[in-house]
């Protein structure tokens, strides 16, 4: 029994291995993730309303939709920091990561969500990883909580993003049998994200590059 999967094999940001998915941390299916080895992060289970873009952002009419099953539920923590650069930065992370879950769970089954808040390799990645997912005929279940979340804005239209999650009481699941993957929490439930966003012409902070660490020790409770 596993916990809930993270995307990949840690890679520096610019590496090309990003593209090289290893489902669920390292296995050879998406039921396998509680290994030791660091992860690209891509899949994380959300079902609260999004966080509220700032005055630097699009609109919220000009989005696509996102709804998650029922059985998913995800918290956001640190939404404002009083900087609205910096909040439409993690409004946009926020959306990033449910609209994952969305194209794996099977409410946005094309992944237009998935392509309007990834770009470049972070997207290329995130495709990869959903089809991993079919492929094992798998799903998500459960619940992420994501935490001390911290902007550095580079410039106009480049931020870096760190943040931790608590996966603990997030699961993989069959979708045959809607059967959850459970395993004990350890470590290995907690994970460090480092990001890189750039913010396109209509405004969308886009998820460029996505690495984890998965036990990191900052984010143990």
């Amino acid at each position: 029994m596993n916990r809930r999967p993270t995307l990949l094999a840690a890679v520096t940001l610019t590496a090309a291995a990003a593209l090289s998915l290893s489902a669920c941390g390292g296995g050879d299916s998406a039921k396998d993730r509680n290994k030791d080895s660091d992860k690209i992060a891509g899949a994380d289970t959300g079902t609260g309303k999004p966080a509220s873009p700032s005055a630097d952002a699009v609109d919220s009419t000009d989005r696509p939709k996102i709804t998650l099953p029922p059985d998913l539920k995800l918290t956001f923590e640190t939404t404002k920091t009083g900087d609205a650069v910096k909040d439409a930065v993690l409004a946009d992370n926020a959306e990033r990561m449910r609209a994952v879950d969305a194209a794996i769970t099977g409410t946005d089954p094309e992944g237009e969500a998935l392509a309007y808040y990834n770009t470049g390799k972070a997207r290329e990645a995130a495709l990869t990883w959903v089809q991993q997912f079919k492929d094992a005929n798998s799903s998500l279940t459960g619940e992420a909580r994501y935490y001390d979340r911290n902007v550095t804005l580079k410039n106009k239209t480049t931020a870096l993003l760190s943040f931790c999650a608590d996966e603990s009481k997030g699961f993989s699941k069959d979708k045959k049998t809607g059967k959850a993957d459970k395993t004990p929490v350890t470590k290995n439930s907690y994970v460090l994200y480092n990001t890189r966003l750039e913010r396109n012409g209509a405004g969308i902070w886009q998820t460029s590059q996505i690495i984890s660490t998965r036990g990191a020790a900052q984010c143990q409770p």
